[in-house]
């Protein structure tokens, strides 16, 4: 299977995203996150699925396990096709999102250790003495144990994921650049093609294709170089 593009709509108003949804050609896959969200609410899936494209709702839920559930089943109602929480949150926690997902569409991703966390700031601020790998290791099997459909990880921990998963749950990843881009401020990067042989089930790209001159033709060169 063919590893998927994932575009991200990270701006202010609904007329940027849909635009940006319409200049993407062939993209089906917008990830709504919580800038867009608070801004506009949940009528901005909606409109971005009245595309006929499929929402990744990145909120990343942290929260005890009834409220995370009641929220879970919220993004289900909604037809999100992806939703986040934090892995973090514990077996209870994303035991009551699964189950409030269950007979949908909806699939969860279980978010380990988020990339702007290094090794330092886990160890002496979050309190956590794993190096970041092992974290991210020991959360994801913790994870997928409790229901969830996958994870979000940095394109260095594809590779010690898939290995520990297997090739069933889902492995989604950011911080992904075609050659041909800049790196911003990413500093941990994989092409598309080096993700997608690292075994990743779909790639997050923002900047890359929406900062293009061709937003459209910047996503067809990144799903030809998916398609393995």
């Amino acid at each position: 299977m063919s590893t998927e593009l994932i575009v991200v709509l990270d701006m202010d108003t609904r007329e940027a995203a849909l635009e940006a949804v319409h200049a993407c050609g062939a993209c089906e896959w917008f990830k709504i996150g919580a800038q867009l969200f608070t801004r506009c609410g949940p009528d901005i899936v909606r409109e971005v699925q009245a595309c006929g494209k499929k929402v990744f709702l990145d909120l990343k839920y942290h929260d005890i396990p009834n409220t995370v559930g009641a929220a879970s089943r919220a993004a289900a109602d909604l037809g999100a096709g992806l939703m986040t929480l934090h892995a973090g949150g514990g077996r209870a926690m994303i035991e009551a999102a699964r189950a409030a997902v269950e007979g949908s569409d909806t699939r969860i991703l279980a978010v380990t250790v988020l990339t702007s966390i290094s090794e330092v700031v886990l160890h002496e601020e979050v309190g956590i003495r794993e190096k970041v790998r092992d974290a991210v290791r020991r959360l994801a099997l913790q994870a997928i144990d409790a229901g969830a459909h996958g994870i979000v990880c940095s394109p260095l921990e594809i590779e010690i994921l898939r290995e520990a998963l297997g090739k069933d749950p889902l492995i989604v990843t950011p911080g992904v650049r075609p050659t041909w881009a800049s790196k911003d401020d990413q500093a941990r990067v994989m092409t598309p093609r080096e993700a997608a042989l690292a075994g990743a089930s779909m790639v997050v790209v923002g900047r890359p294709i929406l900062k293009h001159p061709n937003p459209s033709e910047a996503a067809a060169q990144i799903l030809e170089e998916l398609h393995l």
